[in-house]
């Protein structure tokens, strides 16, 4: 009876460990990654994210760039709440890359409640 007990819980286990991994294989917006942990890619954007009037650096462009090429990833990293705990106004983060003169940016992509320039 022990025994059994012991292959019961052993096979829970790989059932377990099985559905969550199949949770993580999912993509969201950024793919495997979540909105927050990506937002870490833009700390070089701080400044800029909280200050119209800041010129973004060349590594907030660069990441903005990479980054941009999917609006949606984009969107949700600005709206995010590490975005938002670091300091950042999603209205003035949404600016960024107009103010990066990127020419490829994605200009009328709905992001909630903003555009993007």
């Amino acid at each position: 009876m022990e025994t059994q007990t012991k292959y019961f819980l052993v096979g829970l286990f790989v059932v377990l460990a099985i559905t969550s991994f199949n949770g993580v294989d999912g993509a969201g917006e950024c793919g495997k990654s979540s909105p927050d942990n990506e937002a870490f890619k833009l700390l070089p954007c701080a400044s800029a994210a909280q200050d119209a009037n800041a010129s973004p650096s060349s590594q907030c462009c660069s990441q903005v760039k990479k980054i941009g090429q999917n609006p949606s990833c984009l969107c949700a990293i600005m709206l995010s709440k590490t975005a938002k705990s670091s300091g950042a106004k999603p209205e003035i983060a949404l600016t960024i890359p107009q103010r990066c003169n990127l020419a490829d940016r994605p200009v009328g992509y709905k992001c909630g409640p903003y555009t993007l320039p």
